[in-house]
């Protein structure tokens, strides 16, 4: 079977960063998503910019939305977070978090680096951006796929 962006996770484990995302969401105002792409012709940072765009995370109230970026033939990945969070987080946090995804994407181990990264995600997120009674929930928490 050809490498795609859509089969690179079974639809249970697709289930289970779909929950990671449902989860980290819970005590935040913050958004999370995760995209796949079958390859990556240029920086994964820079793809990853564009998707954010593409998808509307720039677009959210406090501007505290995280994108989880993979090309999945090329084994690119980037993570991005908006202004909001940028301007809240330790300037570590996000080489922290990309050294954990590459410990666990190093031993094939795709599904269980990104429910990490999403969680430390939320956990960061709920710190300066707790979750308050009239919060909606801003963009959808499935995965988002580029063109096959």
């Amino acid at each position: 079977m050809k490498l795609t962006a859509r089969s690179f996770f079974s639809p249970e484990q697709k289930e289970d960063l779909k929950l990671a995302i449902q989860n980290a969401e819970l005590d935040t105002s913050g958004e999370v998503r995760i995209h796949l792409e079958t390859s990556c012709k240029g920086e994964a940072n820079d793809r990853a910019v564009q998707i954010f765009k593409t998808l509307g995370m720039d677009k959210t109230e406090l501007r505290n939305g995280v994108l989880f970026y993979l090309a999945v033939k090329n084994r690119k990945f980037a993570v991005i977070g908006d202004s909001g969070i940028n301007r809240m987080v330790d300037e570590n946090f996000w080489e922290h978090l990309k050294a954990l995804l590459i410990e666990n994407f190093a031993e094939g181990k795709f599904t269980e680096g990104l429910i990490l990264g999403v969680s430390n995600v939320g956990e960061e997120l709920k710190k300066y951006f707790p979750h308050k009674p009239d919060d909606t929930n801003e963009l959808p928490d499935e995965l988002s796929f580029g063109d096959e």
